[in-house]
Parts: C-alpha cells; structure tokens; sequence
C-alpha cells in the first residue's frame, strides 16, 4: 500500500535530521514520522537509503532524498512561509558556501572536540588535548559568525536557511561543556542559540518518539 504522506526516517539528536524536521515543520509538510535507533537500523530505511544516515525522506511516489539540505531544500520549496529562502542580506548561494562550510570544517573539529576517543590514531593517544585543540579550531570559526549576527540573525534581522541549517551544530558544540561555551565573548551567538532552544518550532521536533516498527500483521 502507497503511503499517503511522505516517510521521515530520523533520529532525535543527530544535527542533520533536526535541522530537516525544522523545514519540514516550518513548511507545514505533514510527514510520518519514524524515529531510528542508529544500532537497529530499520530494513525499510536501509531498502530506500542503503548508506544508511538519517535523515531520509520517502515521498509518496517512491522518490528518496536522503541529504539533510535537499531535504530542507525540497520542504521550503513547497512553501516557505518564512521566507527561510530569501535572505535581507546576502544571497542563496552565500547561505549555501556557509553551510557547507559549517558541513566540512567545522563539523570535523565538532566531532572531534565531542568525541575525541573516537579517532585514536589522530589523537596520538592524548585525547584530552585533541579535543581542546579542535574546540580552540571551532571557537575561531564560531567567532566569525558572532560578527555576522549584528543584526540577530546570520543574513539579516529575520532567520534563514543558514540559521535553521547551522543552529543544530551550534548547539551540540555547546552542549559538550556549558560551563565553557557561557564564558566566551560571545553575546549575539549565545543569544542565537537561546532564542532558537526557546522557540516553539525547536520545541515542536525535539519532541520525543518511540523507535519506529513495523506493526505485527
């Protein structure tokens, strides 16, 4: 039987699938909703997306897009009421040279900073350190984007693509140790991130769901 809705495979803290389900939810797409667990991954997303990241959306019609952005991308598309696509400052492609920017460096000193032990051959055994030089390569990098939010958002007074697509990074940098990220010079990005934790769409799709399974026959 076709599904009548589209089919979001996710998983609640992954950065990649939070920031789909904040343009799916901005969009008003209605979707089904299948929470994963990464080490049980279900058949059915690993049969629609066989390298097996969230998030993957299923569309009705059989289509697979199993890339976070063109997840957004395709959300947005349907409507975006926001006007997530159109930033006050700026262009699409300066939001898309900053995403992939926070995709490739700064996701890479993230994970490293957040999960030092898992790249013992890079850490030279002295995980503490490894992860205190990527937070210094990540703080620098966030400290570009507090100059960019002198008017409250990154492209403008308004949010964005940029912002929906970066604010889920952020926030896992900054929960890997509060205490630290509170003391930096940083007014207009702690402020960002306080705001968007505050807001109703955040609470909307951090809400908790049961793995998904198939119901039995």
């Amino acid at each position: 039987m076709t599904p009548s809705l589209p089919v979001l495979y996710s998983f609640r803290r992954c950065p990649y699938a939070m920031r789909a389900r904040l343009a799916l939810a901005v969009s008003g797409q209605r979707c089904e909703l299948r929470e994963v667990t990464l080490r049980d991954k279900p058949p059915e997303m690993l049969a629609a997306s066989p390298k097996g990241t969230v998030p993957v959306l299923v569309l009705p019609d059989g289509q697979v897009i199993d890339e976070s952005l063109d997840i957004m991308l395709w959300a947005l598309g349907q409507n975006d009421p926001e006007h997530w696509l159109v930033p006050q400052h700026g262009s699409m492609a300066d939001m898309q040279a900053l995403i992939s920017q926070n995709d490739d460096e700064f996701k890479q000193h993230l994970d490293r900073y957040k999960y030092p032990n898992r790249y013992p051959q890079e850490s030279a055994g002295d995980a503490q350190s490894f992860a205190q030089a990527h937070r210094a390569d990540g703080a620098r990098w966030l400290s570009g984007m507090e100059r960019m939010l002198s008017d409250g958002w990154l492209f403008g007074p308004n949010a964005s693509l940029a912002d929906m697509a970066l604010l889920p990074f952020v926030r896992q940098f900054a929960h890997t140790d509060k205490a630290w990220f509170a003391a930096q010079p940083w007014p207009r990005l702690q402020a960002w991130l306080a705001g968007f934790e505050a807001s109703t769409l955040y609470q909307s799709v951090m809400e908790k769901h049961a793995p998904w399974r198939v119901a039995p026959e």
